[in-house]
């Protein structure tokens, strides 16, 4: 289903091999909170999908754990931008800005953070919206 939704948007979308549910496990044990259910069906069918000029627009199951797990812990960030830990990233537009859900209280709603002025706002209704937006423009502030 999430490679058809992808596919429609943007044809010459890329597409990884999909994680098991033990990676998805593994990965939730990580970071202390369970995935969307949405983001944890993409993953089984797709580690990722890239899309424009090969951009991440889904990270994969390693990044998002990385960069979530560097978002909430790293003392600098702290000191430069509002918490993340009400977010759950999952990927980005390639320049800078980055895309998330909501961790608390958990909504299907897509969020972006924009890096050069701290704004967290909405982007998308949900995963399968975020994929039409971002994935029928090459445009890198397609939500704006």
């Amino acid at each position: 289903m999430w490679r058809e939704v992808a596919a429609e948007a943007f044809p010459d979308v890329e597409f990884r091999p999909p994680v098991d549910t033990a990676a998805v496990t593994a990965a939730e044990q990580r970071l202390g909170c369970p995935l969307p259910s949405q983001l944890t069906g993409l993953l089984q069918e797709t580690d990722g999908v890239i899309g424009h000029y090969g951009v991440d627009t889904v990270w994969s199951l390693e990044q998002i754990v990385e960069q979530n797990l560097h978002f909430w812990t790293d003392d600098s960030l702290a000191g430069l931008y509002m918490p993340f830990d009400a977010l759950l990233f999952f990927g980005d537009n390639g320049g800078g800005d980055r895309f998330a859900f909501v961790r608390t209280p958990p909504r299907a709603d897509v969020f972006v953070w924009e890096h050069e002025t701290d704004s967290r706002r909405w982007a998308a209704g949900d995963l399968g919206d975020y994929l039409g937006r971002s994935l029928s423009s090459d445009e890198d502030d397609w939500y704006q």
